[in-house]
Protein backbone atom coordinates (compact mmCIF):
# COMPACT_ATOMS: atom_id res chain seq x y z
CA UNK A 1 0.00 0.00 0.00
CA UNK A 2 2.90 1.96 0.37
CA UNK A 3 4.08 2.30 -2.51
CA UNK A 4 0.97 3.08 -4.39
CA UNK A 5 1.17 5.63 -2.51
CA UNK A 6 4.30 6.95 -2.95
CA UNK A 7 4.20 6.46 -6.71
CA UNK A 8 0.43 8.60 -6.35
CA UNK A 9 2.69 11.06 -4.85
CA UNK A 10 5.98 10.76 -7.15
CA UNK A 11 3.43 11.35 -10.48
CA UNK A 12 2.18 14.22 -8.91
CA UNK A 13 5.33 15.89 -7.93
CA UNK A 14 5.86 15.16 -11.96
CA UNK A 15 2.53 16.65 -12.97
CA UNK A 16 3.09 20.14 -10.52
CA UNK A 17 7.25 20.49 -11.76
CA UNK A 18 5.76 19.72 -14.97
CA UNK A 19 3.30 22.19 -15.44
CA UNK A 20 5.32 24.90 -13.38
CA UNK A 21 8.22 24.35 -16.22
CA UNK A 22 5.86 24.39 -18.38
CA UNK A 23 3.96 27.65 -17.84
CA UNK A 24 7.52 29.53 -17.69
CA UNK A 25 8.60 28.76 -21.12
CA UNK A 26 7.16 31.39 -23.67
CA UNK A 27 5.23 30.20 -25.91
CA UNK A 28 6.32 28.49 -29.40
CA UNK A 29 6.20 30.99 -32.22
CA UNK A 30 5.63 29.25 -35.47
CA UNK A 31 6.36 30.64 -39.27
CA UNK A 32 5.44 29.51 -42.97
CA UNK A 33 7.77 29.62 -46.20
CA UNK A 34 7.08 28.47 -49.65
CA UNK A 35 10.12 26.29 -50.36
CA UNK A 36 9.36 26.56 -54.03
CA UNK A 37 9.10 29.73 -54.18
CA UNK A 38 12.34 30.09 -52.70
CA UNK A 39 14.12 27.77 -54.53
CA UNK A 40 12.60 29.47 -57.75
CA UNK A 41 14.23 32.77 -56.40
CA UNK A 42 18.22 31.17 -55.84
CA UNK A 43 20.29 32.02 -58.76
CA UNK A 44 21.59 28.78 -58.36
CA UNK A 45 18.55 26.82 -58.66
CA UNK A 46 18.07 28.91 -62.40
CA UNK A 47 21.66 27.95 -63.29
CA UNK A 48 20.50 24.63 -62.81
CA UNK A 49 17.28 24.30 -64.39
CA UNK A 50 18.83 25.67 -67.35
CA UNK A 51 21.17 23.01 -67.63
CA UNK A 52 18.55 20.62 -67.03
CA UNK A 53 17.35 21.63 -70.06
CA UNK A 54 20.23 21.45 -72.09
CA UNK A 55 20.65 18.15 -70.74
CA UNK A 56 17.21 16.88 -71.14
CA UNK A 57 17.96 18.38 -74.89
CA UNK A 58 20.96 15.68 -75.36
CA UNK A 59 19.02 12.97 -74.48
CA UNK A 60 16.03 13.33 -76.84
CA UNK A 61 18.53 14.05 -79.59
CA UNK A 62 19.98 11.25 -78.64
CA UNK A 63 16.80 8.96 -78.62
CA UNK A 64 15.38 10.25 -81.67
CA UNK A 65 18.86 9.66 -83.62
CA UNK A 66 18.31 5.95 -82.85
CA UNK A 67 14.34 5.92 -83.87
CA UNK A 68 15.13 7.68 -87.02
CA UNK A 69 17.57 4.49 -87.55
CA UNK A 70 15.31 1.97 -86.61
CA UNK A 71 12.64 3.71 -89.04
CA UNK A 72 15.14 3.50 -91.28
CA UNK A 73 16.18 0.44 -90.89
CA UNK A 74 12.55 -0.98 -90.74
CA UNK A 75 11.55 0.96 -93.87
CA UNK A 76 14.48 -0.76 -95.33
CA UNK A 77 13.29 -4.46 -94.15
CA UNK A 78 9.64 -4.15 -95.29
CA UNK A 79 10.70 -2.37 -98.78
CA UNK A 80 11.07 -3.93 -102.43
CA UNK A 81 14.78 -3.84 -101.71
CA UNK A 82 15.19 -7.06 -99.46
CA UNK A 83 15.07 -9.09 -102.36
CA UNK A 84 18.87 -8.52 -103.02
CA UNK A 85 19.54 -9.67 -99.54
CA UNK A 86 19.98 -13.10 -98.83
CA UNK A 87 17.95 -15.10 -96.42
CA UNK A 88 20.95 -15.46 -94.03
CA UNK A 89 21.25 -12.08 -94.36
CA UNK A 90 17.72 -11.00 -93.77
CA UNK A 91 17.81 -13.05 -90.57
CA UNK A 92 20.50 -11.07 -88.98
CA UNK A 93 19.01 -7.72 -90.71
CA UNK A 94 15.66 -8.31 -88.54
CA UNK A 95 17.70 -9.57 -85.46
CA UNK A 96 20.01 -6.33 -85.58
CA UNK A 97 16.56 -4.38 -85.99
CA UNK A 98 15.09 -6.55 -82.94
CA UNK A 99 18.29 -5.24 -80.89
CA UNK A 100 17.84 -1.93 -81.67
CA UNK A 101 14.43 -1.87 -80.97
CA UNK A 102 15.14 -3.06 -77.64
CA UNK A 103 18.39 -1.01 -77.07
CA UNK A 104 15.53 2.29 -77.61
CA UNK A 105 13.15 0.74 -75.34
CA UNK A 106 16.38 0.34 -72.89
CA UNK A 107 17.38 4.05 -73.19
CA UNK A 108 13.89 5.30 -72.41
CA UNK A 109 14.66 3.93 -68.66
CA UNK A 110 17.59 4.80 -68.59
CA UNK A 111 17.57 8.28 -69.72
CA UNK A 112 14.82 8.83 -67.27
CA UNK A 113 17.35 7.32 -64.53
CA UNK A 114 19.92 9.61 -66.17
CA UNK A 115 18.09 12.95 -65.96
CA UNK A 116 16.81 11.82 -62.48
CA UNK A 117 20.42 11.51 -61.01
CA UNK A 118 21.67 14.92 -62.93
CA UNK A 119 18.51 16.72 -61.30
CA UNK A 120 19.36 15.45 -57.63
CA UNK A 121 22.89 15.97 -58.07
CA UNK A 122 22.43 19.74 -59.09
CA UNK A 123 19.30 20.44 -57.24
CA UNK A 124 20.62 18.59 -53.70
CA UNK A 125 23.32 21.54 -52.65
CA UNK A 126 20.95 24.30 -53.56
CA UNK A 127 17.79 22.58 -51.42
CA UNK A 128 20.55 22.42 -48.69
CA UNK A 129 21.46 26.01 -48.86
CA UNK A 130 17.95 26.29 -48.85
CA UNK A 131 17.06 24.40 -45.79
CA UNK A 132 19.99 25.66 -43.80
CA UNK A 133 19.46 29.72 -44.47
CA UNK A 134 15.60 28.54 -43.54
CA UNK A 135 17.01 26.68 -40.25
CA UNK A 136 19.18 29.97 -39.36
CA UNK A 137 16.71 32.12 -39.48
CA UNK A 138 14.20 30.49 -37.48
CA UNK A 139 16.83 30.35 -34.87
CA UNK A 140 17.80 33.91 -35.04
CA UNK A 141 14.17 34.89 -34.79
CA UNK A 142 13.27 32.55 -32.18
CA UNK A 143 10.64 30.18 -34.80
CA UNK A 144 10.26 27.09 -32.73
CA UNK A 145 8.34 25.73 -36.31
CA UNK A 146 8.34 26.81 -39.75
CA UNK A 147 5.38 25.29 -41.86
CA UNK A 148 5.23 24.46 -45.26
CA UNK A 149 3.12 27.31 -46.89
CA UNK A 150 1.84 25.69 -49.76
CA UNK A 151 0.39 23.17 -47.66
CA UNK A 152 -1.50 25.81 -45.39
CA UNK A 153 -4.97 27.03 -46.29
CA UNK A 154 -4.60 30.34 -43.91
CA UNK A 155 -2.05 31.88 -42.10
CA UNK A 156 -1.35 35.31 -41.12
CA UNK A 157 0.85 37.30 -43.51
CA UNK A 158 3.75 37.90 -40.61
CA UNK A 159 4.66 34.78 -40.12
CA UNK A 160 5.96 34.61 -43.75
CA UNK A 161 9.53 34.07 -43.24
CA UNK A 162 10.30 34.11 -47.15
CA UNK A 163 11.59 37.80 -47.09
CA UNK A 164 14.07 37.04 -44.18
CA UNK A 165 15.92 33.84 -45.68
CA UNK A 166 15.86 35.50 -49.08
CA UNK A 167 17.59 38.62 -47.14
CA UNK A 168 20.02 35.86 -45.71
CA UNK A 169 20.75 34.45 -48.82
CA UNK A 170 21.02 37.92 -50.62
CA UNK A 171 18.48 37.85 -52.55
CA UNK A 172 16.59 41.00 -53.61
Amino acid sequence: MKKIIYSFLLIGAFFAFGTKAHAQNAPAKFACISFNELLSAMPEFKKADTTLAEYRTTLEQRFDAMKNEYNEQANLLSSKDTAKFTAPQLVIKRQGLNELLAKIQGFETEAGTLFNQKRSALLQPIQKKAEDAIQQVSKDNGYAFVFEKDNLHAYPPSTDILPLVKKKLGII
